[in-house]
This record gives C-alpha cells, sequence and structure tokens, in this order.
C-alpha cells in the first residue's frame, strides 16, 4: 500500500473503509478520480468481521442440520448435534481471523491509498487523520468528501447496563465460547438471529425480553408470529411486552435481568440488541456546521443535505436503509455521482433511474432475516403501504401448498403474502416465510422495483416443480 503524504490532496477523501466506503473508493477510481480512505479498525468493517459474515456463518450449520432432518431418508443418515467448536472455527475462517490483509491487497489493486487513524472533518474538504503513531496529519479533497463511518449498537439508558459487560452485535457474532444462559434484550433481527444461533450452538438456554407486542415488528404480523412459534418449539423463551428495569452482575459472573413487572431472569450473558446510532460523534461535524453525533440526512445522490455541495454520507450513517447491500448500493450512486458532478457530466439533481440516484431506499428495500424459518420481504408491507394512502389487497398463500415446497422438507411450513396497489395493478410489497425463502426474494424485488404490472408478471412462467411456483399461486389467488 503507497505511504500517504503529509498533506496530501486527492480527489476524493472517504471516511470509514467498510463495505460501504470500499464501494465509493471503487467508484470514483474506476471514474478516473484519485482516491484516499481513511479506517481506524479493519478494511471490510462491521460486515466482514462483527455482522453480516460471522452472524451468518454462526446460524448456517444449524439450518443445514434442520434441513437434513425434515427430508425422510436423509435424516435416517443424520446423527448427533452441531459441533459448536468446528461452528465457530468456520466463523472465524469467514472473518479471515479478524486479519484485513485481503482487504488491503484488494484496495492497492484498485488503487486506493490507505490511511490507518481516526479521520474526523476539519472543515471544507479537509480530513485529519490521527495514526495509532505518530502525529496527525491531514488531507485536503479537491472534489469530495464521502462519510462512511457507519453505525454501532445503540445501548439503552437502563440502569445497570454500562456495568453488568453486556454484549453487543460485536460481542454476539465473534464469542469464543457458547454461554450456558443467554439473556437477550431486544427482539428485531440481531436479538432474533443471536438467539437463533447460540440457542442451536448450546445455550441451554435463551430468553428474550421484548418490549414491543410481537417479534421482528417491522415486518408483516405472520412473519413474526413464524419465528416465535419456531422459537418456541425448540426452547428459546420470548417474553412480550416487557420493559427492562434494570441489570445487575454478581462477584459471581451471573447476570440477573429485571422486569418492571418484577420478574426476574438470570443469565451468565446478557446481549442488548435494541438499535443502532451513527458513529458521527467524533468525526468533526461541528467543524462544518453538523451536530456531532447526529444521522447526516442527504438527497438521493448521498450528498449531504444544507448547501454543502461537496460533503457525502452513505450506508448506515445517513439512516436511510441500515443493510450492508443497501450500503453498497448507496456507495455505487455516491461515486457515480462524484465522479459526474466532478467532471461536468451531471448538475443539480440525477434523474430518479439514474445510476447516480439511490432511489430504491424510498420503497424497494429487499430484507432477509436469516432464523428458521428465514423470513424474507421487500416493498411496503399492508399496513405500511395503508399508511401511505395507497389502495390496496393483500393476498396470501401457504408455500407449503406448492408442490415444490414439499420436496424441499417433509411437512415444508411458510407463507407467502404480496401487496397489490389496485389503482396502479403493481405489486408494491412481498414478504415470505419459510425455510430457504431468502433465495426467492430476488424475483419479489424485481417486480417492485420495476412496477411489472400483473397482467404481465402472469407471463413469467415458474419452473415446476420449484417453489418459484408461489408465484403462480399468488397470481391465481388474485384472480389471473
Amino acid at each position: 500500500m503507497p505511504l500517504i503524504a503529509r498533506d496530501a490532496e486527492y480527489d476524493v477523501v472517504v471516511i470509514g473503509a467498510g463495505s460501504t466506503g470500499e464501494n465509493v473508493a471503487e467508484r470514483v477510481v474506476r471514474g478516473g478520480l484519485s482516491c484516499a480512505i481513511v479506517e481506524s479498525e479493519l478494511v471490510g468493517g462491521d460486515c466482514s468481521y462483527w455482522a453480516c459474515m460471522p452472524s451468518k456463518a454462526l446460524l448456517r450449520s444449524g439450518q443445514a442440520l434442520r434441513a437434513a432432518l425434515a427430508v425422510d431418508g436423509a435424516s435416517q443418515a443424520v446423527t448427533g448435534t452441531v459441533d459448536s467448536e468446528a461452528v465457530l472455527r468456520r466463523r472465524d475462517k469467514f472473518t479471515s481471523h479478524w486479519k484485513d490483509g485481503g482487504q488491503v491487497r484488494w484496495l492497492d489493486a484498485q488503487p486506493v491509498d490507505l490511511a490507518r487513524g481516526a479521520g474526523r472533518l476539519a472543515g471544507e474538504r479537509r480530513v485529519v487523520i490521527t495514526p495509532p503513531d505518530g502525529a496527525d496529519f491531514a488531507l485536503t479533497a479537491r472534489h469530495a468528501v464521502a462519510v462512511c463511518t457507519g453505525s454501532r449498537a445503540a445501548i439503552p439508558p437502563i440502569p445497570g447496563i454500562e456495568s453488568a459487560e453486556a454484549w453487543t452485535s460485536r460481542e454476539a457474532t465473534s464469542a469464543t465460547a457458547v454461554p450456558r444462559r443467554l439473556v437477550v434484550i431486544g427482539g428485531g433481527v440481531v436479538a432474533c438471529e443471536m438467539a437463533d444461533a447460540w440457542r442451536t450452538l448450546g445455550s441451554e438456554a435463551v430468553t428474550l425480553i421484548v418490549r414491543e407486542a410481537r417479534l421482528l415488528s417491522n415486518t408483516e404480523d405472520f412473519a413474526g408470529a413464524a419465528v416465535l412459534a419456531a422459537f418456541e418449539q425448540r426452547g428459546i423463551a420470548v417474553l412480550l411486552e416487557a420493559v427492562t428495569e434494570r441489570v445487575t452482575r454478581a462477584a459471581g459472573g451471573e447476570v440477573t435481568v429485571t422486569l418492571s413487572d418484577g420478574r426476574t431472569i438470570t443469565g451468565d450473558q446478557v446481549l442488548v440488541a435494541t438499535g443502532r446510532a451513527p458513529r458521527t460523534d467524533a468525526i468533526g461535524l461541528d467543524t462544518v456546521g453538523l451536530p456531532p453525533g447526529s444521522w447526516l440526512h442527504v438527497d438521493d445522490s448521498c450528498r449531504v443535505e444544507g448547501g454543502r455541495d461537496w460533503l457525502y454520507a452513505a450506508g448506515d450513517v445517513n439512516h436511510r436503509a441500515l443493510l450492508t447491500h443497501m450500503g453498497k448500493y448507496q456507495a455505487r450512486a455516491c461515486g457515480d455521482a462524484i465522479v459526474a458532478r466532478a467532471t461536468g457530466k451531471l448538475s443539480g439533481d440525477p434523474s430518479p433511474w439514474s445510476p447516480c440516484a439511490a432511489t430504491a431506499d424510498h420503497a424497494a428495500v429487499p430484507q432477509v432475516v436469516f432464523t428458521d424459518p428465514e423470513v424474507a420481504a421487500v416493498g411496503l408491507t399492508h399496513d405500511g403501504a395503508v399508511a401511505a394512502g395507497l389502495r390496496v389487497r393483500a393476498v396470501d398463500y401457504e408455500i407449503g401448498d406448492v408442490s415444490g415446497a414439499g420436496l424441499i422438507a417433509d411437512g415444508y411450513s411458510g407463507h407467502a403474502r404480496m401487496v397489490v396497489d389496485e389503482d396502479r395493478n403493481v405489486i408494491v410489497g412481498v414478504t415470505f416465510t419459510g425455510p430457504g425463502v431468502g433465495d426467492l426474494i430476488h424475483a419479489a424485488t424485481i417486480a417492485v422495483v420495476g412496477e411489472v404490472p400483473l397482467n404481465r408478471l402472469w407471463h413469467a412462467v415458474p419452473s415446476y416443480p420449484t417453489v418459484s411456483e408461489i408465484w403462480l399461486r399468488l397470481l391465481e389467488t388474485y384472480g389471473l
């Protein structure tokens, strides 16, 4: 990796070398601009080391085992349970043992210069870096600075939580031993996935404390209900509409969580998974007239709103869609917009379908929750569409009634819903639950983004016998 000269100038400086920052850098270099990227931890960011990759590696072995047990003829060949030590070793391979040499080599090949250290804004187009050792130095951006610092776990103001040595998603995905009893505060994606993973890996007792009335409250009702039923069957306790009042850790190590109704839950470890906060408190926002610690509001080209034509923010930090794939999508739009403006090919705002615009953030965000059963969704829920003022109809079908599903698993259980805008005759949202439904969601994403009329979608014939036949059944149920 080339050494960065003190007070060097680049066309673009990117703060944060996670997956979003990497993609911004790659796009601007591909467009002919020079770029430096600043990173205080590991190149590759949370997704590579503490989120997507390790969490899915922890979950996959249990899913594969249950899939085999669900097929007669294969189930007779299965003995034993998941080998937790082997799963943890496999997880470590996916994180490259928390070393970023491969990611650094990728940057070098672009080429993108890497500055190791904490980066912060110091006025317009200027970034100061504090390296792990040595004196501070500054970089100047001729065209743009892109903030891609992401988010971190938000720790709620629960008495005792700070001294209880609670896990966040980072510790939950990188732990080296299985906790005997795990208490999870939260009912969203991270809470559900980690409860699933550690119960499968051998935790004797896993309890979720959920403030809301159901799991996965941002999805369709039936999705959270399906996960709840599976959890209860597998011995994961779920306490709904439960408010955590305090957390204490005894001298011997046991953790006690006290609820507002007086109930107590004890465990060996507690995981806090109650949302995310922006990593913007120490990046010099005050030097450009923005409040430290705030989310950065952006337009569709990821340019920070408020007249700062040189400052961009992509990924979690702009709070539009806190998902790795959406951060990468925004990064591509952001990088392309920076290049287009720098070369005079774009003035003003890009058109909605331009590569320089991240318009999918508004109503076509896909997501997969990798619990067992999986939950996969894109676009609006039925309630969300109604709240948006659309005249919609929800069409439901049991995935287990599709011929291909029975071949996947004996007694396959799953559910599908498409939400149809009746005025435009297009799909505005789809949700699937069931084993492996994450592989179905991209077809739904294309239908939603492409605004494909139902009478045209009818001619997209699903192969038989596959689970994709669910599309035929949904359209037939609609009335085609």
